[in-house]
Order: structure tokens, then C-alpha cells, then sequence
């Protein structure tokens, strides 16, 4: 059976859905999205989802489709109408078609926004075989635009990264600016150095992660010291362990970096404590 997505108000199957030639989100990359992970049917960390989307669209100047309320009854009946019980739903929000291409922004009050959304099961979500074994990463140079803070459909260097990590046997590529780690290529990445866990200050040069901000939090609670700092990929090869966090991976150990080894080469201590905790908490709180 096929699954049954949203458009602009519709529930179709995915065979059904059409979106126009003439859509921003497809002639310019101009649109946001947002992913929100789903544990027995149930919706995880939807606040701080919707939060970032409200700001990703006013950093655009772009309107949103619909209210925040109306948004999490979406996704609770597309859960429902697909039995969805692990995995998640992406939702993408353009600008809209304006009914021919051009670089000017269209007025929205003549053309509203599109949004679509859609499932991806993934039974077992929560105990990804992964997570016991960790990934392996490469760097790679940060060639993206400045605004990486909003969630943008702008992701073909990210794609591109994950292809030249797949060329080289590995897992996932962590981006490096200026000699600095700033991300993943779909994550926020952090060393762990004995009771400290490192991670890369927010600011426009990083995704303002909603994994990252309950990790940290949860971090914290259970009396690990959190500084938020650049790192070097040399440093990260010194370093106890190091992990990331996602919100379609949660927290996941990485044990190599550019054919380092990190610490003994199998994940440690921390991140998989701090994978539980995420996971346990997550689990009480989703709605």
C-alpha cells in the first residue's frame, strides 16, 4: 500500500501528489523543511521542530502555510492514516508558485506558500544496530552558504559530502572550516575529552540543532561539564570519544575520523549514555 501524503491541504496517496514546475522550492532551493522522528506513534520533540520552523520562515521573509496547532494535527493524522509506529515525517515549506520563474519573491499575499509532508518508516528506530558499533567519518571543506542556522532545502554539498564519504568506506564526512570542525553533514558533531563534552558554539555557522539543545540539557543534569567551542580535526583524533546528534539518529558514536581511530576505535562511555538518557526522556515527553 502506498502512503499517504500532504499537500496544500489534501491527503493523497504518494502517486497522487503534485506540486507545480513553476515552485520556488524546486527553480530555487527556496524553501525550509523540518524532520521530526516518530517512537511508537508518537511524536518527538515537536515543540522545539515547530519553533525552529517559525524561525527558519521569518529568516526568509516567508509566511507559514498554516498555524502550529494546525501543523501537529497534520502530523498526527498522517501518523494515523499510515500506522505509523517508528520512523519520521519530513515537511518542507516554499514559497509557493508563482506561475513563472523569477529570482524577485512573489507577493505572498497572491501566492501562498506550499507544504508538503510525508512519512519514512523505520521500525526499530531507537535501537539502531549502529549505535553499538559507532560511525566512521571524513572531513571535509565547509563550502556552504553563511546562513547555515536556517534550515534550508539547500543540500547538495551535505549530499555530496555523504557521496565522497561512501567513496572512502566510510559512514558520514564532518565539515571543517577555517581549521575548525563546524558540523556534519546532517548532524552537530562534539568530542568528549574525560567528564567534558566539546561541541561548536551556535551561531550562523551551524544548524541550531533540537537534538543538540535536549542533549546538552540532559548532558548537564547528569553533571557532565558542556563547553561550547571550536575544535580541530587533530583534536578530535586526541579526543576520549566523540559523537553526533541528529534528530532522525539521535546520538550516534563516531569512532574514526580521517582513518583515526578515536580512543580505542569502539564508542565509549558518554555517548551511549547520553543516547539512553535522550531516548528514555524523549520517549515520556512525545506526544
Amino acid at each position: 500500500m502506498s502512503r499517504i501524503v500532504y499537500v496544500n491541504g489534501e491527503y493523497l496517496p504518494e502517486e497522487e501528489a503534485k506540486i507545480s514546475i513553476f515552485d520556488r522550492g524546486f527553480l530555487m532551493a527556496d524553501g525550509v523543511y523540518e524532520v521530526t522522528s516518530v517512537l511508537n506513534g508518537k511524536l518527538i520533540d515537536f515543540d522545539g521542530h515547530a519553533k525552529r520552523l517559525e524561525r527558519s520562515l521569518k529568516e526568509l521573509s516567508m509566511n507559514a502555510p498554516v498555524t502550529m496547532d494546525e501543523l501537529l494535527a497534520i502530523h498526527r493524522e498522517l501518523v494515523t492514516k499510515n500506522d505509523l509506529v517508528d520512523g519520521m515525517i519530513y515537511l518542507q515549506v516554499t514559497r509557493g508558485a508563482p506561475g513563472d520563474r523569477d529570482f524577485v519573491f512573489p507577493d505572498p499575499e497572491t501566492t501562498p506558500s506550499t507544504l508538503v509532508m510525508f512519512t519514512q518508516s523505520k521500525p526499530g528506530l531507537a535501537d539502531s544496530p549502529v549505535a553499538k558499533t559507532g560511525n566512521k567519518v571524513i572531513s571535509v571543506e565547509d563550502i556552504r552558504w553563511g546562513r547555515r542556522d536556517i534550515k534550508t532545502v539547500q543540500l547538495l554539498w551535505p549530499s555530496m559530502a555523504k557521496m565522497m564519504a561512501k567513496k572512502a568506506g566510510v559512514d558520514d564526512a564532518w565539515f571543517v572550516e577555517d581549521g575548525f570542525v563546524t558540523e556534519g553533514s546532517s548532524n552537530n558533531a562534539y568530542i568528549v575529552k574525560g567528564n567534558k563534552i566539546i561541541t561548536r558554539a551556535l551561531s550562523n555557522d551551524i544548524l541550531h540543532g533540537i537534538t543538540r539543545a535536549a542533549v546538552l540539557r540532559f548532558a548537564a543534569e547528569a553533571q557532565y561539564e558542556v563547553e561550547e567551542r571550536n575544535f580541530t580535526i587533530a583534536e578530535a583524533q586526541e579526543a576520549d570519544e566523540a559523537f553526533t546528534t541528529s534528530a532522525s539518529a539521535f546520538v550516534m558514536p563516531v569512532v574514526e575520523v580521517d582513518g583515526v581511530k578515536i580512543g580505542e576505535g569502539v564508542p565509549g562511555t558518554v555517548a551511549p549514555r547520553l543516547r539512553e538518557i535522550y531516548i528514555e526522556e524523549m520517549r515520556k515527553q512525545a506526544i
